[in-house]
């Protein structure tokens, strides 16, 4: 018997993914984009002032968000 090749279930933006992407976010990914959205916000630390994990997170958002705005 063959095995039927994985179908992509989400796709968006040039990422696809054969699972259901709400299965692949941690807590801890959630709690860093609400902190992301709450320093967009209103301010606060500046990325000199975080952790490595944190100011990472906050970069890759920054740069998907600025990718986002271009296209609408």
């Amino acid at each position: 018997m063959r095995a039927t090749p994985p179908r992509v279930v989400w796709a968006r933006h040039g990422v696809a993914t054969t699972a259901c992407p709400k299965s692949l976010i941690s807590g801890e990914s959630t709690a860093l984009v609400e902190a992301f959205c709450a320093w967009k916000k209103f301010g606060g630390r500046r990325l000199e002032e975080m952790g490595a994990r944190e100011a990472q997170a906050f970069l890759i958002l920054d740069r998907e968000l600025a990718k986002a705005n271009a296209e609408e």
